[in-house]
C-alpha cells in the first residue's frame, strides 16, 4: 500500500526515589492548563521536493494547517478551522495540502484540500453523514486520489478516484456488502481486500485490476494473516501473521503461489507489525515492536547507520523519523521521553545538519516531570501482567494516593513516553499505574484472547490486582484509590465502583459505555459487518444475557457507593450518550450524588481546548476532594 504523508495532531514513567537528602526537589505545582494546552506548534511534515514545511499551529484556539518556506522562513496560516481542530493532512505534491475534519465529534470525515497559497478550500466529500478518508494519495499522479467512502451505504465503503482539480468522483470497486478493507500496490492499482462473513476474515487478491479478486486464505478473525506491504516489483508481499503461531511475525509472501516465504522477523516476547521501507532504494529497511519501550530491528545498513547518526545527536532521547522528502536527504525528526514531549528537528543528511523546528511543551520543564517505570505483577491465575507505573517527583514513594487508569480499547496497550494524564496527576502528589490487562494487544494472540468475554471478570481482575500489587508494595495507600479511564478504561471505571466499590475512594468514567446490550445496540453503522466479532469478544445479547447483564455496571448501580464522575461528548458515535445518562440516572435513583459533565460539540472525548480544561479542572477538583491530593 502506498505511504501517505499524513500526519494526525496528536495534542496528545520510573525510579524509587531514596529516603533522606537525596530527595529530587518537590516540583512546583503547575497549572492544570499546561498539562492539556494545545502545542504552539506540532504534526511536521516536509513537502516532497524537501523545500516546504507543513505544520499544525493554533489559530482562533483550534489546530490549523501552515506552510513555512525552509530557505527563507516566511509562513503562511492555509486553513481557517474555528469550531474543530484539523484532524489531519498531508501533502499532495508540492503546492497543495490535503485535510479530513468532522463535525462537533461526529467522526464523519470530510476529505479537503487547498493550495499553500491559502486560497479556500474545498470539500471533495461534500455529503452528510458520510465518512470518507483516504485509500492512496498517489503520490506519483498529480491529478487523483483514492478515497474510501460509505455514501452509497452507510453500513461498507466503496473506493472512488478523485479528481482534485474538479472535485469528480468516480466509482472504482463497488463494495459488495462484505469487504472491511482495501489495498493498493506501490502504482496505486487496487489489488488486495478483506471480506467478512461476520467472524471469518478471507484475503482476496488480483494481479491486475483487470482481473477478479479471488479468496487466497480464509481465517477466523482470532488468527492474524495482515498483509502490510507490497514489495516494490509488486509481485511478492510482507505480511503480518500469527498462523500456526503465538505471537505475530513477518513474513514475505507470494500471492500468486499463495505461500509463505521467508521469515523475515519474530520476536519471542511480543507481536512485531511494523515495517520501514525506502521508496528511493525500493527496500524495506526494517521493522518495529514494542517490549517494555520501542525498538527496531534494521535490514538496511544505511538505514541503521542514519539511526545511529541521529541517536548521537540526542543520546537521551527516544529518536524517530517521522517524515523525508523524496530524495530521502532532509528527514524530520522528532525526540521524546517519558518526561518530555519532545522536539521537532529538520535533518540534512547530506552535510549532518540538526535544525530545531520547535518544542512540543517548552513550559514543562524535564525536571519536575516524573520517570515512567515498567513492572509487571502476578494475577491471582498465575497469569504474568505487563504496565507503567510513575510516581511523583520529590516525595517519599510510600502509601501515596493512586489512580489506576486502564486503556480503552480494549484491544489496544499502553506504551512507555510521555503522558500527560500521568503527569498531571503525579504533579499534584499521586501516583498513576497502567496495567496491559489480558485482552490487550501486542503480547500474542493466547493473552489477546484469554480477555473475550472477560468484561468486568478476568479483565477486571487484572486491574484489580495491579492496584492490589501496587499496595502490597507499599507504594499505595488502601484508602486513597481511585480508577480513571476512558472508553473501555471508563466502562472498567464503571466496573471498579461497581464490582469493588470496597476496594476504591473514588470513580471517573470518561466516554464509557455502562450497558453492554445498549452499547451493541449503538455502534456507528460501519463496524455493523464487525457485529459477530464483537458478540465473540464481547458476549451475544442473546446467548450470553445473563453474562452481560451480569457485567454491566448500569444493572448494579446499587452497589454503587463511592463518589463518581462521569465525563460525555454528545456527539460521540462509539459510545453513546445514553451510555452515561443511564448510569448517572441509575446511580442518582439509588440515592448517590453522581458529577455529571456533558459537551454538546464533543464526540469521543473532548478534542477542543476548552473543553478539556473543563474536563480535567473538574478532575482535579473531584481527586483533590476525595484522594486528599496535593
Amino acid at each position: 500500500m502506498m505511504t501517505m504523508r499524513i500526519l494526525f495532531i496528536a495534542l496528545f514513567m520510573f525510579m524509587f526515589l531514596p529516603t533522606g537528602s537525596a530527595f529530587a526537589a518537590l516540583p512546583p505545582l503547575l497549572p492544570m492548563e499546561d498539562f492539556f494546552r494545545n502545542p504552539d506548534t506540532a504534526a511536521f511534515s516536509i513537502s516532497p521536493d524537501g523545500t516546504k514545511l507543513a505544520f499544525a499551529k493554533p489559530w482562533e484556539r483550534r489546530m490549523n494547517v501552515y506552510v513555512r518556506d525552509i530557505a527563507t522562513g516566511s509562513e503562511k496560516r492555509i486553513t481557517s478551522a474555528t469550531e474543530r481542530d484539523i484532524a489531519g493532512f498531508f501533502w499532495k505534491g508540492n503546492d497543495k495540502i490535503v485535510f479530513v475534519q468532522d463535525s462537533g465529534g461526529d467522526e464523519n470525515y470530510h476529505v479537503y484540500i487547498t493550495d499553500i497559497k491559502g486560497s479556500e478550500a474545498r470539500d471533495l466529500t461534500p455529503f452528510e453523514k458520510v465518512r470518507a478518508g483516504i485509500l492512496d494519495d498517489l503520490e506519483d499522479d498529480p491529478d487523483h486520489m483514492l478515497i474510501d467512502m460509505n455514501h452509497r451505504n452507510p453500513e461498507v465503503f466503496d473506493i472512488y478516484r478523485c479528481d482534485i482539480n474538479t472535485g469528480e468522483l468516480v466509482l472504482i470497486a463497488e463494495n459488495p456488502g462484505n469487504i472491511t478493507g482495501w489495498m493498493t500496490d506501490h502504482d496505486g492499482k487496487l489489488r488486495a481486500a478483506w471480506q467478512t462473513d461476520g467472524v471469518n476474515t478471507s484475503f482476496l487478491y488480483r494481479s491486475n485490476e483487470s482481473e477478479p479478486f479471488r479468496n487466497l486464505i480464509t481465517t477466523n478473525f482470532k488468527e492474524n494473516f495482515a498483509p502490510v506491504l507490497f514489495d516494490y516489483d509488486n509481485k511478492f508481499m510482507y505480511v503480518a501473521s500469527n498462523l500456526s503461531r503465538d505471537k505475530t511475525a513477518i513474513y514475505k509472501f507470494d500471492p500468486d503461489e499463495n505461500k509463505l516465504l521467508d521469515l523475515i522477523f519474530e520476536h519471542p516476547e511480543v507481536d512485531v507489525g511494523g515495517i520501514l521501507h525506502s521508496k528511493k532504494k525500493r527496500i524495506i529497511t526494517g521493522v518495529t515492536f514494542i517490549t517494555d519501550k520501542g525498538h527496531y530491528k534494521f535490514f538496511d545498513p544505511d538505514r541503521e547507520e542514519l539511526q545511529k547518526s541521529l541517536e548521537a545527536f540526542f543520546p537521551d532521547y527516544e529518536v524517530r523519523v517521522s517524515d523525508s522528502d523524496d530524495d530521502e536527504r532532509k528527514f524530520i525528526i522528532r525526540t521524546y521521553s517519558d518526561r518530555t514531549r519532545g522536539t521537532y528537528y529538520l535533518y540534512d543528511r547530506k552535510d549532518n545538519s540538526m535544525s530545531k523546528l520547535a518544542d512540543l511543551s517548552t513550559w514543562l520543564k524535564e525536571e519536575n516531570m516524573a520517570p515512567m517505570k515498567p513492572i509487571e505483577f502476578t494475577a491471582r491465575d498465575g497469569l504474568l501482567i505487563h504496565g507503567y507505573l510513575v510516581l511523583p517527583v520529590g516525595v517519599n514513594p510510600v502509601k501515596l494516593p493512586l489512580v489506576v487508569i486502564p486503556h480503552g480499547g480494549p484491544s489496544a496497550r499502553d506504551v512507555w513516553g510521555f503522558d500527560s494524564e500521568a503527569q498531571f496527576l503525579a504533579n499534584r502528589g499521586i501516583a498513576v499505574l497502567q496495567v496491559n490487562y489480558r485482552g490487550s494487544t501486542g503480547y500474542g494472540k493466547n493473552f489477546w484472547q484469554s480477555g473475550f468475554k472477560q468484561w468486568g471478570r478476568k479483565m477486571q481482575d487484572d486491574i484489580t490486582d495491579g492496584v492490589l500489587w501496587a499496595v502490597s508494595q507499599d507504594i499505595a495507600d488502601k484508602d486513597r484509590l481511585a480508577i480513571y479511564g476512558g472508553s473501555y478504561g471508563g466502562y472498567a471505571a464503571l466496573a471498579g465502583a461497581a464490582f469493588t466499590p470496597d476496594l476504591y475512594a473514588c470513580a471517573v468514567s470518561y466516554v464509557g459505555p455502562s450497558n453492554i446490550f445498549t452499547l451493541l445496540e449503538s455502534i456507528p453503522p460501519y463496524w455493523k459487518p464487525f457485529i459477530e466479532m464483537e458478540y465473540e469478544m464481547i458476549g451475544d445479547p442473546s446467548e450470553d444475557k445473563e453474562l452481560l447483564k451480569a457485567v454491566s455496571p448500569v444493572f448494579h448501580a446499587d452497589k454503587i457507593n463511592i463518589p463518581l464522575f462521569v465525563a460525555q461528548g454528545a456527539n460521540d458515535p462509539r459510545v453513546n450518550k445514553a451510555e452515561s445518562d443511564q448510569i448517572v440516572e441509575a446511580v442518582r435513583k439509588a440515592g448517590k450524588d453522581v458529577v455529571y459533565l456533558v459537551k454538546d460539540n464533543e464526540g469521543h472525548g473532548f478534542a477542543n481546548e476548552e473543553n478539556r480544561f473543563d474536563f480535567y479542572r473538574e478532575l482535579e477538583n473531584f481527586f483533590r476532594k476525595h484522594l486528599g491530593s496535593r
